[in-house]
C-alpha cells in the first residue's frame, strides 16, 4: 500500500488531481490535509468526486491539520500511519491573493512549505518518499528583465509584491531539499484562467479584471493601459493544461528532479490580450495610455476611481511585467506524455462566455 498526501484540498488543483492520482495508482489511498474551517467544503468536494466516480469511494481520508504548524498539525497517529507507507506528497496549498497581509503569506507559503519538506525528509528516512510534487509559480522570477529559464531561480531579481517573494523563498526551500537528494518535481504555472473547453474557474482575478472592465462598458470600451503594453507579454494558461501537465508528469519518471514551466510558449502582449477580450465580447477597443503609477495612485486614493474600475491596484504591475518565460525543455517533456498548451486564441472564447454567464463567481481566494 502507498499513501498520497494532498495539501490545498478542496482548491481547484487538489480537487482535480486527487481523483486522477487515485486512478493512476489503484493501490494508493489519499489523505487530504484540510483546515478545520474548510472541512465542510472538503466533504462536499469529496462527495462530488465519489458520486462522479463510485470506484474511488472510500479511498480518501480527510484529516484536519495546518501546514503553518510544525508537523502540519497532524494527529500523531495519522502521521505515524503516513510515515509507515510509501508516501507521495502533492503540496498545493498557498496564499496567492495579493490583498492578504504579508505576514500571512510568509507563514503559509514559506513556513508551510518548510513543514511539508520536513515531513518529506522524514518519509524518505522511513518507509520511503515516492516524490514531492510541489506547485510553485513562474513569478518566482520576480521582475527579472529578460528571459527566465526553467532552471533559473536566483538571478538577483527584485520583487514587486509579497506573493512573488514568498513563493520564491518557498521554492528555494524545495530546491535545496531536491539538491540534497529528495525526489522532487517543481511545477511553475503562469497566470491560470478557466478551462480551455468550458471556461470554468473558481474565481475571477488577474486578467478577469481587464475583462470585466471592458464588458461593463458600451459598444466602444475604453481601456487604460501603460505605455509599452504592446511590447509586454501577459502569460496566461487554461486550468486544464496545468492539471493535465501535473497529472501526467507526476507519474513520469523523467520529471523527477525537474522544474517545469507550465506557461504559454507564445503569450499575447497586454494590448493583444485586451484586443482579443474586446473582440470576443463584441466591443470596439480604445486604448488610453496611462502610467501605471498614476493608475495605481488613483485607484487607491482618488474617491470613486477604485469603485469605478473595480481593479485592485496590486494587479497593475503585471501589465508591465518584464519577464519572458522559456518553455522549450518543458514543451519537450510534456510532449513525451501527450500534453500541449492551447493557444490563447483557442481558449479565450470559453473564458469570456463563462465570465458573462456566471456573475455569482467572485474573486476571493481560500485563505
Amino acid at each position: 500500500m502507498s499513501a498520497v498526501l494532498f495539501t490545498g484540498f478542496p482548491g481547484f488543483l487538489g480537487s482535480a488531481l486527487l481523483p486522477r492520482t487515485l486512478r493512476r495508482d489503484p493501490d494508493a489511498r489519499a489523505v487530504a490535509l484540510v483546515q478545520q474551517r474548510w472541512l465542510g467544503r472538503a466533504r462536499e468536494a469529496l462527495a462530488e468526486i465519489e458520486r462522479a466516480e463510485p470506484g474511488l469511494a472510500g479511498r480518501t481520508d480527510l484529516v484536519v491539520g495546518d501546514i503553518t504548524t510544525a508537523g502540519l498539525g497532524l494527529d500523531p497517529a495519522v502521521a505515524d500511519r503516513l510515515l509507515g507507507e510509501q508516501l507521495e506528497i502533492f503540496h498545493l496549498a498557498a496564499v496567492y491573493d495579493l490583498s492578504v497581509a504579508p505576514e500571512i503569506a510568509w507563514r503559509v507559503n514559506v513556513d508551510g512549505t518548510r513543514h511539508v519538506v520536513d515531513l518529506a525528509r522524514r518519509a524518505a528516512a522511513g518507509a520511503g518518499l515516492r516524490r514531492l510534487q510541489y506547485v510553485s509559480t513562474c513569478y518566482v522570477s520576480g521582475r527579472y528583465d529578460g528571459v527566465f529559464y526553467e532552471d533559473d531561480l536566483e538571478l538577483g531579481q527584485p520583487f514587486a509584491n509579497h506573493y512573488d517573494h514568498t513563493k520564491h523563498e518557498a521554492e528555494r526551500v524545495v530546491a535545496k531539499a531536491r539538491d540534497a537528494g529528495l525526489p522532487v518535481t517543481i511545477y511553475r504555472p503562469s497566470v491560470v484562467v478557466g478551462d480551455s473547453a468550458t471556461g470554468h474557474t473558481q474565481k475571477f482575478d488577474g486578467p478577469y479584471y481587464v475583462l470585466q472592465l471592458l464588458l461593463r462598458q458600451g459598444a466602444t470600451a475604453l481601456m487604460p493601459l501603460p505605455r509599452g503594453a504592446d511590447r509586454v507579454a501577459f502569460n496566461l494558461v487554461p486550468s486544464d493544461f496545468v492539471v493535465d501537465g501535473i497529472a501526467a508528469l507526476a507519474g513520469h519518471d523523467a520529471a523527477v528532479g525537474r522544474t517545469v514551466a507550465l506557461a504559454q510558449p507564445n503569450p499575447p502582449t497586454v494590448t493583444e490580450m485586451a484586443e482579443t477580450f474586446a473582440a470576443a465580447g463584441g466591443k470596439r477597443l480604445r486604448v488610453v495610455p496611462m502610467p501605471t503609477a498614476l493608475a495605481a495612485f488613483s485607484i487607491d486614493h482618488v474617491p470613486g476611481v477604485g469603485r469605478l474600475f473595480q481593479v485592485p491596484s496590486s494587479t497593475l504591475e503585471y501589465l508591465t511585467h518584464p519577464t519572458l518565460y522559456d518553455t522549450a525543455a518543458t514543451t519537450a517533456l510534456l510532449a513525451e506524455v501527450g500534453v500541449a498548451c492551447p493557444s490563447f486564441a483557442d481558449h479565450v472564447g470559453p473564458m469570456v462566455e463563462f465570465f458573462r454567464s456566471h456573475p455569482e463567481v467572485g474573486s476571493a481566494a481560500m485563505v
